[in-house]
């Protein structure tokens, strides 16, 4: 009979970290989810580290939280716990203004503008895990969508207004696009990336495709939903994302968010 593997998933009361959860047990994981405070974590021996902790949408009212979260909590297990292996659910959000996004690359980062507290944060922890001594790697998660989605999230937000109202009003320009990875695609490639030796260092986990607020509108309108934008909204266009990487090493295609977008919004009373 074969071993169990064990693994361990910080943060696993997130969005991924709860999908990952159910997903590991059901291929049948050994897991352990610990609460923050937990002693257990540093004195067991904890397998696979899945870190999937962190903050998103309001790390700009919270900045120490979010440094405490993408860095400080992360090299105290680096530091001290016993694990065979760590991923770090960094983002593909380092990649705003940069003109290339394979995991190589260089990239900017301005102390002085806000949002860029975020993406310093995610780097940090990435060069931390990286430049630990120990087996971590990193995978950069482009916007997450799937069942269950929280209400906070762009288009969880998107779907909640247009069955609630009717409508929807864009605050950023129709031309603003980014790139959208369903969850199930997500919980499938991060227990490759803890064992599959091609996934080493850094990985994009995206579609690879960015969908743009005037392609959602579309999708809406054919819902009955009227659309309308800001007048003057900001462009926020985030580069496309290389995604050979993972598709060379795993040979498997995206979802595609246009096309499960109609059972997202069937399935909107899922959304919390």
């Amino acid at each position: 009979m074969n071993k169990r593997q064990l693994g361990t998933i910080v943060g696993a009361t997130g969005y991924v970290g709860k999908h990952l959860a159910n997903a590991l047990h059901r291929t049948g994981w050994d897991l352990y989810l610990p609460t923050r405070g937990d002693p257990a974590l540093f004195s067991q021996d904890l397998g696979v580290v899945f870190y999937c902790a962190g903050l998103t949408a309001n790390f700009r009212n919270h900045p120490f939280e979010t440094v405490d979260a993408h860095v400080s909590h992360l090299a105290e297990i680096l530091k001290r716990a016993r694990f065979k292996s760590l991923i770090y659910l960094s983002s593909t959000r380092v990649y705003q203004g940069s003109e290339r996004t394979t995991e190589s690359n260089a990239l900017i980062v301005c102390p002085n503008v806000s949002g860029d507290l975020y993406n310093l944060s995610k780097l940090l922890g990435e060069s931390l895990c990286l430049n630990s001594g120990r087996d971590a790697r990193i995978a950069r998660l482009s916007n997450v969508y799937g069942h269950e989605m929280s209400s906070r999230n762009f288009l969880g937000e998107l779907i909640a207004e247009a069955k609630q109202t009717g409508q929807v009003r864009f605050r950023s320009s129709p031309s603003s696009s980014k790139d959208f990875v369903h969850i199930d695609d997500v919980v499938r490639a991060l227990p490759e990336l803890a064992t599959n030796p091609e996934l080493v260092g850094i990985t994009n986990l995206a579609s690879g495709i960015n969908i743009s607020n005037r392609e959602l509108a579309v999708a809406f309108e054919k819902f009955g939903v009227r659309c309308s934008f800001e007048p003057q909204g900001e462009e926020i266009v985030f580069p496309i994302i290389d995604t050979s990487k993972i598709k060379r090493v795993l040979k498997t295609s995206s979802s595609d968010l246009l096309n499960d977008l109609p059972i997202l919004y069937q399935r909107n009373g899922e959304c919390t």
